[in-house]
């Protein structure tokens, strides 16, 4: 399914720290601006895995969870987010996943169960995407400018490409379910970011749900685990937003509740050399950026990790390739791509039970 849309709206970016939120989060407040305020609604925000964070929770008088207070609501998710950064950091010279980047290789690596289950789930959507996922292809990142110390301007010759690609692909990753551990096969380096603020997500909606809260809306880093419903006893209701930077509008609302949702796009982060526009989404499978018209993917998904990672993944394949894969796997995914007369949207047949009509 698919349509044209004319109107120039704003987009939020989340692959990088400037541009974290690829959706704009329209709780209890979107198209119900004069009803009541809920009775009791609280949200806690900070920081964590070099970007922001924001919990908005329910309390309803007479439930079990009415009696934690917001601070120690505050003080069990940040303390629960500080663990899982040291541990999925690329940041952090002395977190897991770069003890484990730093392995040599062909030896065994042991793993806690939390590095163990996010690079599970990496490892099925790479396998799931034909390798449009791959968390191995920093190097290649970095190559282009678009790495920690950007400087994106130049375009590196075909033949450190090549050199680059014989040591990236999560292909090279062995796993032992036995002994939960990783053995690299060539000397790749991770990074997990584009599944870790997805995990991170969930795992605070675990925590919360552990806690008694049954109602509520995560958002890490623009990746969104959402429960219950909101404090008018309504779904949860998500803006997505056109990628412009500079002028505004909502392209379409999500009502949903008790899934993950992540969006991905490539508009913020690029430049531009002899008429070719190079963006900072690099195909893994070719060492170079995207050069097709999708310009954001929006996935509902049962979590916020598989989202986020899918959502990546589409990115790099396409609109064509992207509505085939979901479709065929009954994803629920949104595209947003560039077309000569303004944005075109496309929609695999899942998300249209998603769509505010």
């Amino acid at each position: 399914m698919s349509a044209r849309c004319d109107k120039t709206r704003l987009f939020k970016a989340s692959f990088s720290f400037w541009g974290v939120l690829f959706l704009a989060v329209l709780a209890s407040s979107l198209l119900s601006a004069c009803a009541d305020r809920p009775l009791s609604e609280s949200v806690l925000s900070g920081e964590t895995m070099g970007t922001t964070y924001s919990v908005k929770y329910i309390n309803q008088p007479g439930e079990a969870h009415s009696a934690r207070t917001e601070e120690e609501v505050a003080a069990n998710v940040a303390r629960l987010l500080t663990h899982l950064d040291k541990l999925l950091s690329t940041y952090q010279q002395d977190s897991e996943l770069n003890q484990l980047n730093r392995a040599e290789v062909g030896v065994d690596v042991p793993v806690s169960s939390i590095l163990w289950q996010v690079l599970l789930i990496a490892d099925q959507t790479y396998r799931d995407s034909n390798g449009a996922f791959d968390p191995s292809v920093g190097p290649l990142v970095d190559l282009w400018g678009f790495g920690p110390t950007a400087a994106p301007d130049n375009v590196p010759p075909d033949a450190v490409i090549e050199s680059l690609l014989i040591d990236t692909g999560f292909k090279h990753l062995d796993f032992e379910p036995n002994k939960q551990a990783v053995v690299k096969r060539s000397d790749i380096r991770l990074d997990l970011s584009a599944v870790a603020k997805g995990y991170a997500a969930d795992r605070v909606a675990e925590l919360l749900f552990d806690m008694g809260l049954q109602r509520f809306m995560v958002e890490v880093g623009g990746e969104l685990r959402l429960a219950g419903t909101n404090g008018r006893n309504q779904p949860w209701r998500i803006a997505i937003e056109v990628p412009e930077l500079l002028r505004g509008g909502v392209q379409e609302v999500v009502v949903a509740t008790d899934v993950g949702v992540a969006t991905s796009g490539d508009y913020r982060n690029y430049f531009e050399r002899d008429g070719v526009r190079y963006s900072h989404t690099i195909d893994p499978r070719t060492g170079r950026p995207i050069r097709h018209n999708l310009a954001s993917a929006t996935v509902i998904a049962g979590s916020a990790a598989q989202a986020d990672a899918l959502a990546t993944a589409f990115m790099v394949l396409g609109t064509e390739q992207s509505l085939a894969l979901a479709n065929r796997n009954e994803i629920a995914v949104y595209l947003i791509s560039r077309g000569p007369d303004g944005w075109n949207t496309s929609l695999s047949k899942s998300f249209e039970t998603y769509l505010q009509r």
